[in-house]
């Protein structure tokens, strides 16, 4: 077995376990946690529910315009978008090139592919200069912030050249970063991600419980 080989099956395989393991254990400890019960009577408009606020809170994500912050800047929440979809591309990428090779010979998923990757590594690096150029940005930055943005625009780099499965040693490096983010991302500020079905669900049922979720917008009475 060359190492070529070892990096995109058995590596892949051990840093997915680790990561498993890990997150196991974040949730084990985070479900020890009880939400407090509700205080106060049932107040707002009706027809709102705990479920309605539920699935509105999880759903607010792909709702730019349900917040002030995403509405008026907007180009900043495509940023956001396209960047996680190129995240999720790069992540699926690396079970294609193992396990599912025959779907890279599709031309048009190739190209879909590198435009969406690609994509995301150049916001990875606007987000890169955004952080250092502003002030508010750089006040509330960590070192792990600065590591891991410029170590996923690295990874999306070399992703994007990977997207043909052509082997050789940018593949090689594009799978050794995956495995390395596989056992960083759980120790990393990367793993808010688990936490979001969590702190969404326990906003959204205490919103809709007082009446304030899902949001109704009403127009102003002209004066």
């Amino acid at each position: 077995m060359d190492f070529q080989h070892f990096a995109e099956h058995r590596l892949q395989e051990i840093a997915l376990l680790i990561m498993a393991i890990v997150y196991i254990l974040r949730l084990r400890w985070l479900l020890k946690f009880k939400a407090g019960k509700e205080r106060q009577p049932k107040t707002g408009l009706p027809g709102t529910t705990m479920k309605k606020g539920i699935l509105y809170s999880w759903a607010n994500i792909f709702m730019p315009w349900a917040m002030e912050s995403t509405r008026a800047r907007f180009f900043i929440y495509l940023q956001f978008a396209f960047f996680h979809v190129g995240v999720t591309l790069a992540i699926l990428l690396s079970f294609l090139i193992p396990y599912a090779p025959g779907l890279l010979e599709i031309s048009v998923l190739v190209i879909a592919f590198q435009i969406f990757i690609g994509l995301a590594c150049v916001i990875g690096i606007l987000r890169i200069l955004r952080r250092i150029s502003n002030k508010y940005m750089r006040a509330i930055s960590t070192p792990d912030d600065y590591f891991s943005l410029i170590l996923l625009t690295v990874w999306f780099f070399f992703a994007t050249l990977s997207v043909p499965n052509n082997g050789g040693t940018i593949q090689l490096i594009y799978f050794l970063l995956t495995a390395f983010f596989l056992i960083y991302v759980p120790f990393s500020k990367i793993s808010h991600y688990l936490y979001y079905p969590f702190t969404r669900y326990y906003f959204g049922k205490t919103m809709g419980y007082r009446g304030t979720y899902p949001l109704k917008h009403i127009t102003p009475p002209q004066s």
